[in-house]
C-alpha cells in the first residue's frame, strides 16, 4: 500500500489554476457530523456524472461514509476540515480522505454487541486496496481507498472494406 498525496488549495468556481482536473473531485467539510451524509451526497452524485456503475458508486459511496466518520469522531483538531478527493485513475476509482488527526487508524475487531469499530474492517473486505499516508505539510493524515472499475467492453469489428468497383 504505497502511494503519494499532493496538496491541493480549495477549489474556487472560476479560477482554473485552482480547479481539480478533469476525472477528479475535492470537497472541504466541517468536521461534524452532517458531513457524513453530505460526503456520501458529494460522492454519488460525481460517480453519476462520471457513469460510474451503480455498484460501484454504491461501494464508495458506503466507504467514503466510513472514513468520513473516523475523521469526525477521532480528529480532535478544532476548526480544522475534512478533505475528500475522488480522482479516475486507468482501471480504478480512488478516495482520499484527509483530516488533522493525528493516530494512525488500524482494522480492529469489533464484538457482536459493539456499535462501533467496523468501518475499516469494511474498506478492507470491499475496497480493492486501501492505506494511510501523512499528510503532506505534517499535520494529519490521509486515508485512501480505490475501487477497481470494470474493463469497458470491446469494440466492435470494424466492417470489411468497401471495395469502389
Amino acid at each position: 500500500m504505497h502511494s503519494s498525496a499532493r496538496p491541493c488549495p480549495s477549489p474556487q468556481p472560476g479560477n482554473p489554476a485552482l480547479d481539480p482536473p478533469a476525472g477528479e473531485a475535492v470537497w472541504h467539510l466541517p468536521r461534524h457530523g452532517r458531513s457524513v451524509g453530505r460526503g456520501r451526497a458529494a460522492l454519488r452524485a460525481q460517480a453519476a456524472a462520471w457513469g460510474l456503475p451503480e455498484d460501484t458508486a454504491e461501494t464508495a459511496v458506503l466507504l467514503v461514509s466510513e472514513l468520513v466518520t473516523n475523521a469526525v469522531r477521532h480528529s480532535r483538531v478544532r476548526g480544522r476540515r475534512i478533505e475528500i478527493r475522488c480522482e479516475l485513475r486507468e482501471g480504478a476509482l480512488r478516495v482520499e480522505v484527509s483530516d488533522a488527526g493525528d493516530g494512525v487508524p488500524a482494522v480492529r475487531a469489533a464484538g457482536a454487541d459493539d456499535e462501533s469499530g467496523r468501518g475499516l474492517a469494511l474498506v478492507a473486505a470491499l475496497a480493492a486496496d486501501w492505506g494511510v499516508l501523512p499528510r503532506p505539510h505534517g499535520i494529519g493524515k490521509t486515508v485512501w481507498f480505490a475501487c477497481r472499475l470494470p474493463k469497458p467492453p470491446p469494440l466492435p469489428p470494424l466492417p470489411p472494406p468497401v471495395s469502389g468497383r
